[in-house]
Formats: C-alpha cells, sequence, structure tokens
C-alpha cells in the first residue's frame, strides 16, 4: 500500500502523483526529511501500551501470523526517519500479542523485482507447517508486481532471514491489469479442486477490484477471468482482505475453510477517501465469486471496522487460541515536521478478536485479551446518578493511560429527539452535534485525557434518537478541544450504533487510553472509533477523566471500571 499523513493528504488529495514519472499513489514524500534521524526521540505522546517500534516511522501491518507458538508482526516501516520513505517490513516477534521483541527487517530493497519499494503483502502457512510471504514489489519500470518469499531456516523461531528467489515476481500486471493500482496481495486459501487462490487489489477507471489468482503449485500463478469482486465508484483498493467468519460464537475458522455455516468478509482500504469498508456475503466456490448480503452499503458509506484514525487493516487466523485477529494502523494527526521533532510515527490499534454479531448484520470487535494482564490499579463507579448537565470526575488511577469500561443504564426515553431522515452521514451528524450541544438523550459519555478545567479534552459519547423503524444509535468522537496546541487536524468522527436500546436500556463502552490515542469499542464491540489527539495541559500525572451527561434525560452509571495501565516490553523501548 502507499500511504501518506492525513494532514498532508487534506492538501494533495485531488492530484494523483507521479512518481518518477510512472507510479501513481496518493502519499506524500518528503525527499529531504526520509533519512533524517532524531536526535532526540520525544517521549510526551508515545504510547505505552501500543505497539511502536523504537523511533521512525510505521504504516501498514503486514503478514501477521502465528507460526510454532509465535506470533510474528511484520510491518511497513522507514528505519532513518520519522516520515514515508526507505520502506522495509519491520518484524517483531511476541508470544502474548502484547510483549514484542524486535528482530532485523524481514525484507529490504534488493532485487530488480522490488528494486523501488518493498510494500505490503501478507503471510500464509502451506502444507508441512511452511510460512511464505507474498508482498508487492516496484520494478524497475515502477510496475507493482507480486513477490514472494521464505523463512531461511525453519529452525530458528523468530524467523529472523527471509529470501526472495530469483524467479520473482510471481504474478505480472498484464495488459488489462493497472500496472501503478495493482498491490497488497491477501492470504492465500486452499481449494477443494487443488488449487490455492489469493486476491490483490486494483481498480478499473473509478471501480475498485479484488483480482482473483489460482495457483497449483504457489509458484505460477494465473489470474482469473473475472474479479472475485468489484464496485463502482469506490476507486482503488488497497490491502483488501477475505476471509469466513461462523455463524455461531466467537470462535475463529482458518482462511480455506468453507461450508455449511459460515459467512464471508471482504474489506477494502479505500485511497480515495484514506477510509476502509467492509461488507458481509456469501462465497460462491465453484465460480469464485464473492455475493454481498445487501445488509449494508458496498462502498465507503458502508460498515467500517473503525469510524475513526484506522487504516491498512489485515486480519489472521491464531491457530492458538481458535480466534480471528485483526490489527490496523493509526497514523498521526499532526504535521510531518512535528514527526520529525518527536522523531517517530503512527502507532498500531491494540489487536482485536473479530466475530460475527449473533443479528448476522455486522462484526463484533473486542480488544484480546491478553491485553487485560497490564491493567493494574483500579477504581469503581457503581449505580451512579448522572444529571443533565453534570460532570463526575473518575479519579484515583493515571487515567493518561487507562482501560475504562462503563455501562450506562437509561431508565426512561421520554425526552428523546426525533430522527430526521436527512441524517445520513454519522460523521457530519457529529460534527455538527458535539459534546457541548444538548440534546435529550445524550450526549454523554466519557471526557478523556481531560485537563482539571477541562478546556483540553476528548469526548467520547452517545445520543439516541427515535424513528418510525425504532431507536437510532450515534457514537461519537469530538477531539475538537483535545489541545490547546494550534494549527493541529482535529477531526470529528461518527457511526451508528445497531442496538436494541429498548431490549434492557442499556448501553456500554470501553475506551482504551493512550497518551496520543483514544481507541473506544461501542456497544460491546459493535461500533468503534480511534482518535489521535495531543494534549499540551492533560499530560501524564494532569490527565483527568469524566464521565458527562449533556442530554436532557438523567442516565445513571450503572457500574463504571477504570484500570491504570502498566508498561510491557515493547520493541525494546
Amino acid at each position: 500500500m502507499v500511504t501518506m499523513n492525513r494532514v498532508a493528504w487534506l492538501v494533495v488529495a485531488v492530484l494523483c502523483c507521479l512518481r518518477n514519472g510512472a507510479v501513481e499513489g496518493f502519499h506524500a514524500v518528503y525527499e529531504e526529511l526520509m533519512s533524517v534521524p532524531a536526535a532526540v526521540v520525544d517521549n510526551q505522546y508515545r504510547t505505552v501500551f501500543h505497539f511502536q517500534p523504537p523511533r521512525n516511522w510505521i504504516n501498514d501491518p503486514n503478514g501477521p501470523m502465528y507460526y510454532n507458538g509465535i506470533y510474528h508482526f511484520f510491518y511497513q516501516y522507514n528505519p532513518y526517519g520519522a516520515v514515508w520513505g526507505n520502506i522495509v517490513w519491520g518484524h517483531s516477534v511476541s508470544t502474548d500479542l502484547i510483549n514484542w521483541i524486535a528482530v532485523e527487517p524481514a525484507l529490504y530493497p534488493s532485487k530488480p523485482f522490488d528494486v523501488n519499494g518493498c510494500w505490503s503483502g501478507s503471510a500464509t502457512i502451506l502444507p508441512g507447517n511452511k510460512p511464505v510471504i507474498l508482498y508487492t514489489g516496484v520494478d524497475p519500470k515502477n510496475r507493482q508486481v507480486q513477490n514472494i518469499a521464505f523463512p531461511k531456516n525453519l529452525s530458528d523461531p523468530y524467523l529472523r532471514e527471509w529470501v526472495k528467489p530469483d524467479y520473482n515476481p510471481i504474478m505480472d500486471p498484464d495488459s488489462g491489469v493497472n500496472a501503478s493500482a495493482f498491490r497488497d496481495p491477501t492470504t492465500a486459501w486452499y481449494g477443494s479442486d487443488g488449487h490455492w487462490r489469493l486476491v490483490v487489489g486494483s481498480k478499473r477507471k473509478h471501480r475498485g477490484l479484488a483480482i482473483m489468482y489460482r495457483s497449483k503449485d504457489f509458484i505460477h500463478w494465473i489470474k482469473a477471468k473475472h474479479p472475485l469482486h468489484s464496485a463502482n465508484g469506490t476507486g482503488m483498493w488497497e490491502c483488501p482482505d477475505f476471509y469466513p467468519v461462523s455463524m455461531e460464537g466467537k470462535l475463529g475458522v482458518d482462511t480455506a475453510e468453507y461450508g455449511n455455516g459460515l459467512k464471508y468478509v471482504l474489506k477494502n482500504s479505500l485511497d480515495v477517501t484514506r477510509y476502509e469498508y467492509y461488507t458481509l456475503g456469501t462465497y460462491l466456490r465453484d465460480i469464485d465469486r464473492y455475493i454481498p448480503d445487501g445488509t449494508s452499503a458496498d462502498d465507503g458509506s458502508g460498515l467500517r471496522y473503525d469510524y475513526g484514525n484506522f487504516y491498512a487493516s489485515k486480519t489472521f487466523y491464531d491457530e492458538g487460541k481458535k480466534r480471528r485477529i485483526l490489527w490496523g494502523w493509526s497514523n498521526e494527526s499532526d504535521s510531518s515536521l512535528d514527526d520529525v521533532g518527536k522523531g517517530w510515527a503512527g502507532i498500531e490499534a491494540i489487536p482485536r478478536a473479530v466475530w460475527l454479531d449473533t443479528n448476522g448484520r455486522q462484526l463484533i470487535q473486542w480488544p484480546v485479551e491478553e491485553i487485560e494482564t497490564l491493567r493494574g490499579k483500579q477504581v469503581s463507579v457503581m449505580n451512579k446518578n448522572v444529571k443533565s448537565g453534570e460532570v463526575v470526575e473518575v479519579s484515583g488511577i493515571m487515567t493518561s493511560q487507562a482501560d475504562v469500561e462503563v455501562t450506562f443504564q437509561l431508565s426512561t426515553l421520554d425526552k428523546i429527539e426525533p430522527f430526521d431522515s436527512m441524517w445520513t452521514d454519522p460523521q457530519k451528524l457529529c460534527e455538527q452535534k458535539g459534546a457541548d450541544v444538548t440534546g435529550g438523550v445524550g450526549p454523554f459519555g466519557l471526557l478523556a485525557l481531560a485537563s482539571a478545567n477541562r478546556e483540553e479534552q476528548t469526548a467520547v459519547f452517545f445520543r439516541l434518537y427515535s424513528s418510525p423503524k425504532g431507536y437510532i444509535g450515534l457514537m461519537c468522537h469530538d477531539p475538537s478541544r483535545s489541545t490547546v496546541r494550534p494549527g493541529l487536524y482535529k477531526p470529528t468522527f461518527g457511526g451508528w450504533v445497531d442496538v436494541d436500546i429498548k431490549k434492557n436500556g442499556m448501553l456500554s463502552l470501553r475506551s482504551l487510553i493512550d497518551r496520543s490515542v483514544v481507541e473506544s469499542f461501542g456497544a460491546e464491540g459493535r461500533t468503534c472509533i480511534t482518535s489521535r489527539v495531543y494534549p499540551s495541559v492533560a499530560v501524564d500525572g494532569d490527565a483527568h477523566l469524566f464521565v458527562f451527561n449533556n442530554g436532557a434525560e438523567d442516565v445513571k452509571i450503572s457500574e463504571l471500571k477504570a484500570w491504570e495501565m502498566m508498561k510491557p516490553s515493547m520493541n525494546g523501548i
């Protein structure tokens, strides 16, 4: 995948950049900055428990896998500076997805088929328990091609060295494929006909494509006559992901599973909008077609893993605990010069377990259970009524690095506001109705990374509305007052919440707060939002946490638990 800082994206989103005259992409290239080493790494905004290397730029998660009891995580990484460039495949290993050891980069430009870039890809475990990596390389003609790499020594538990055979590339863009929009191969799956299959992201004019390839030996690949799926008006499909989920329970299934009791997920990262979306549907294996169910839009207005700062995601099947794990990248919201000054840029969101909601309409995501091993000192609030206009402080722990779980009880909905059918975009609605805009039922929720007098705060909240079809939930992140620093990009994010609030009158929220990131899970993981924020006052011990209610209807904190989070071993930091 090609990427860029979000601020720079806003400036050049309408431009189609040409790198060396051929490869198009929407990334900002700061050649004068990409090899500037950090004199000092600024730790004020460095996260405590989110994945980061010790310094420099990081973006897409690549090729995550579980192999012989060890989790391997690869990522796009600049070893020489804090902006995009000089990209290699960084590599870290773990036994618990929380404590990480950095090892040597797995891939770096070294061959004609990747001399101009080693971009994103995936890992597959072949028969005989042999892992392989498929990745996008950029060749001397600046064409995007797909390459394969193997571990040099399978007896090395950390798989430190990888070999790129000279018969690469194994997939070339033919005359029907846009050579500058052909990247990010998925994990492969094996069919009953003896063929391996995978898809590569692409586009044709404004139509996003998941181009399918088949192979008998995993070396010689043939492009299928038609894509697995496509959608008009979506633009380039970066970092596609395709996998099955069980229709019952929370257990994950291997990518190659097929049969009754499964739904399929197709996820695409949209280069045009810098957001990603997914659909649920059916995989017709006999004709290699994916058919969405039609329960959500098959475009950027559809379902998302995360309605905030979250991109280029990748899942893998965790054989050890029989679950599907999702990784996603959260880039910075300050400027590239700020990144150079910090000496680093980018984090990975907390890995999430993913399964199908019982309603069959969407996925549920929840932080992996291992994150709870970092919970330290705890405080609680029980059965506390929060009146209209009231703010309640949660104190007793370091709230700049915290895990907060709260369940709100709504005893009545008498003052609920009607839903306007013109409200089609939840993000725009959250922008119009921020945390300080009073309502009927809501806004109510958390004020994270707040200063004592709340001149700085990042609001995470719900609003509820009524419609002829029932109640509609809205979840928002409002960081408009997240810092007193001038000139920062502080977008408001929002997503609909699919929950039957009338059933039990309860609505839950979990937020992982980590210095410069607030990562939230609403309604038990049905709606997720991640924001990057940079408080100047609410830092470390001066950060406060509040529960607030700016709705006309009182709400009750049925139960709130908050834990101060301890620091794991993070790549030597």
